[in-house]
């Protein structure tokens, strides 16, 4: 597909690496990685909320030593772009004066002759929507973005528990319970009391959804067991079928991103696919040996391990290796990448095959010739069909797979598609969905939560 140009004219990768997708790209534009650009981040640590602030340290620390620095990749390697900016400053080049609405959203709030800075950018953000930081900042005399440069990061709140149960202040409230201010609902009637309740229409913890039903699923409207496309029952286990997990995640490494931390690859550089004893020995399988994975629209091959620590009827292929390049020396790192080749079959079938795998190479870092490892693993994604959740969207990654000793001519890392078949499944899946649109001629519930929330009128069809 980014091969044709008649389906894509251009394609620009702003990556932080080299990736599969960049070796096609007509352009690479270099993005900074975590210590290299300015990012807020927060995770699920604990029962409290917090928010933290990466910066690009060479720039700290340029800035420290007394030095004006108007954009990052001033002091970036390689004049490394942080996105924040890019978008900041391709916006003010497709919209120079301001004719296409795009350019005022990007501009500064001190001076519309310019473009915002990322430090009124961020300082604008924990001015004004993070609770309690400019208290804080006001009781060490800085201001919310001088105590973040300096902290890296604030607590918001501690020990939540209960939300469902903080009691709100309302307007009024109506025959459905639910609680009113200013003519929004703030929460819902417990007993006696007006409590926030839950992030639901009724602001109760539904055991009936209302929009489930009123969307076109009723059957799915209460909490019940729902046949899938893995349906166990459904396996032909004597014909070789089993459910594949193709997502799970070794403590070691992160998805495919690891393979640039050296240390993590050594630790983790083996992908076999993981199975239970009683499903190896119905199989006749031992442990190395090469297996056919065939799915809905192609095969891959793959080394077994035999093992109690995964169910029978289940086998697994963690979803952290894989990564290919198509010339030795150039497009993805060499710590975890296999030399490839990709073939056209012809009818739209195609075939990778690994020419070698990971091998000690020359570079800056001394430790590249110590590399003793050599499985890149497997490019398992690529022979799964597109499965978009007919409710959701979301591709469902679970494959119902037909395992068999490997093949004359098979090789270890072979992945064969057929790109007909997979569009096909894909049109196959796209029938079990629901016309559009929905109640009120929405495309989309408007109260379900989302990380960025369009308005209102963007619901509508």
């Amino acid at each position: 597909m980014l091969t044709d140009e008649s389906k894509i004219g251009l394609h620009v990768a702003m990556t932080p690496t080299w990736s599969e997708s960049a070796w096609y790209a007509d352009y690479i534009l270099p993005m900074g990685v975590g210590s290299e650009r300015h990012d807020t981040h927060s995770y699920e640590t604990h029962m409290g909320q917090w928010l933290g602030f990466r910066q690009p340290v060479l720039r700290v620390n340029a800035e420290r030593d007394g030095k004006i620095v108007n954009r990052t990749y001033e002091t970036n390697p390689g004049e490394v772009w942080e996105e924040t900016e890019f978008w900041i400053d391709l916006s003010w080049k497709v919209d120079p004066d301001g004719s296409l609405g795009i350019k005022k959203w990007f501009a500064s709030p001190n001076d519309p002759d310019r473009p915002i800075s990322v430090d009124e950018y961020y300082g604008w953000m924990f001015e004004n929507s993070v609770p309690g930081l400019p208290e804080k900042a006001a009781a060490e005399n800085m201001t919310p973005l001088q105590y973040m440069r300096k902290y890296g990061a604030v607590e918001v709140e501690r020990d939540i528990y209960n939300v469902q149960e903080r009691p709100v202040q309302a307007d009024s409230v109506g025959d459905d319970g639910l609680a009113r201010r200013d003519g929004k609902v703030v929460g819902v009637r417990a007993g006696d009391e007006t409590v926030t309740g839950f992030a639901s229409p009724t602001k109760k913890l539904e055991w009936w959804s209302k929009t489930m039903d009123d969307w076109g699923w009723p059957d799915e409207s209460i909490p019940t067991y729902i046949k899938t496309h893995v349906y166990w029952r459904d396996l032909d286990q004597a014909a070789g079928q089993r459910v594949l997990v193709p997502i799970f995640r070794l403590p070691t490494l992160i998805h495919t991103r690891s393979g640039n931390a050296k240390y993590l690859y050594e630790i983790s550089h083996g992908h076999p696919l993981w199975m239970n004893p009683t499903d190896a020995d119905a199989l006749g399988l031992e442990s190395g040996q090469l297996v056919r994975v065939t799915t809905d629209s192609g095969h891959f091959v793959i080394r077994v391990w035999r093992t109690e620590g995964i169910r029978p009827g289940v086998v697994a292929a963690s979803h952290h290796m894989g990564r290919w390049r198509l010339d030795d020396e150039k497009g993805n790192e060499r710590w975890s990448s296999a030399l490839v080749d990709i073939d056209s079959l012809g009818d739209g079938k195609w075939r990778m095959r690994q020419k070698k795998g990971i091998e000690p190479f020359t570079s800056a870092d001394p430790d590249s010739e110590r590399i003793w490892w050599k499985d890149a693993g497997v490019h398992q994604n690529l022979a799964f069909p597109p499965h978009p959740d007919p409710v959701s969207g979301m591709h469902a990654w679970h494959q119902v797979v037909k395992i068999a000793a490997a093949e004359p001519g098979d090789q270890y890392g072979d992945v064969v598609v057929d790109t007909n078949k997979s569009f096909a499944v894909y049109e196959e899946w796209l029938k079990k969905t629901k016309p559009g649109p929905g109640p009120g001629g929405l495309r989309r519930p408007t109260w379900l939560a989302r990380p960025i929330k369009p308005t209102l009128d963007a619901y509508q069809t």
